[in-house]
């Protein structure tokens, strides 16, 4: 079994940054390619980026050039750099991995993008 937690989320202005995190927990386990995705209210969960485990990073059109992903494979943990946040950028943010134990969502970390 593989935890993960994501933390991170909050309130900012538009035009703001925010950092968001998802750690993963467990025992004998080796992580690949890790996602995020969002959902906003009323609409389907939807692809944000993902990174490889050699680096390699991919990002949905909608936050290209915005976000900015990383992962630290000796902590097992993924950062989501957000910058230039917009209101439609508003929503609940999840990360999913895969690895050698499967594929796993983490609980979900609301952003808020107000003035």
């Amino acid at each position: 079994q593989v935890q993960l937690v994501e933390s991170g989320g909050g309130l900012v202005q538009p035009g703001g940054s925010l950092r968001l995190s998802c750690a993963a927990s467990g025992s004998g386990f080796s992580l690949g390619d890790m996602y995020w995705f969002r959902q906003a209210p009323g609409k389907q969960r939807e692809y944000v980026a993902h990174i490889t485990n050699t680096g390699e990073t991919k990002y949905a059109d909608s936050v290209k050039g915005r976000f900015a992903l990383s992962r630290d494979n000796a902590k097992n943990t993924m950062y989501l750099q957000m910058n230039s946040l917009r209101p439609e950028d508003t929503a609940v943010y999840f990360c999913y991995v895969h690895s050698t134990r499967g594929h796993y969502w983490g609980q979900g970390t609301q952003v808020t993008v107000s003035s």
